[in-house]
């Protein structure tokens, strides 16, 4: 697998090798000992699933406290815009986000480590969404981030766009608590 870094510290693109034949395809779509040659040294504790219609945007979600989550992202069918904003305090990058296309033609993955929030559009029909976490789900310490914040300015790459009333009653940048420390 090919690992290459981002402009910011902890985000990390992972392309792994990819198989093809007659039959179809195969690829590991994780295995610890290399995720962690890699630097990825976390244990993954839950595996999430979605599917969303084109023009839906989730996010931009994150936890705190010991339930900080670190995630490794990629599209099982479909296509998405995968974004990760940095919230860590005191990061030469925070505030600044980062976007790739994550498909299950590029087979692309996205680690995000805890001190990010993260979010996606999607860029497809009937996209599937699958992303590894390194804590458990924990309503109480869950926050988010309004999608459209005019600080962070982020291209959703999606118009009229599709966002749950929950991520719509999401704080702006600006209020959010100083929960990460870079």
């Amino acid at each position: 697998m090919l690992v290459e870094k981002t402009f910011i510290d902890g985000l990390l693109i992972i392309k792994p090798d990819v198989y093809f034949d007659e039959r179809g395809f195969f690829f590991e779509s994780f295995n610890q000992k290399r995720y962690f040659e890699a630097g990825i040294d976390f244990n993954f504790v839950q595996d999430n699933i979605s599917k969303s219609k084109k023009g839906t945007i989730r996010g931009l979600h994150y936890q705190v406290g010991d339930f900080a989550q670190g995630k490794l992202c990629y599209v099982i069918a479909g296509k998405v815009l995968d974004v990760a904003v940095d919230i860590r305090f005191g990061s030469p990058t925070f505030g600044k986000y980062f976007s790739c296309e994550l498909s299950e033609e590029n087979k692309i993955q996205l680690w995000i480590p805890p001190g990010f929030a993260h979010g996606f559009s999607v860029l497809s029909d009937d996209t599937i969404f699958y992303y590894k976490c390194t804590a458990l789900y924990s309503k109480e310490h869950e926050r988010s981030i309004l999608f459209n914040d005019e600080h962070l300015n982020i291209d959703w790459k999606v118009e009229n766009p599709i966002v749950s009333k929950k991520d719509l009653a999401a704080k702006r940048f600006k209020d959010i608590d100083k929960d990460f420390f870079y």
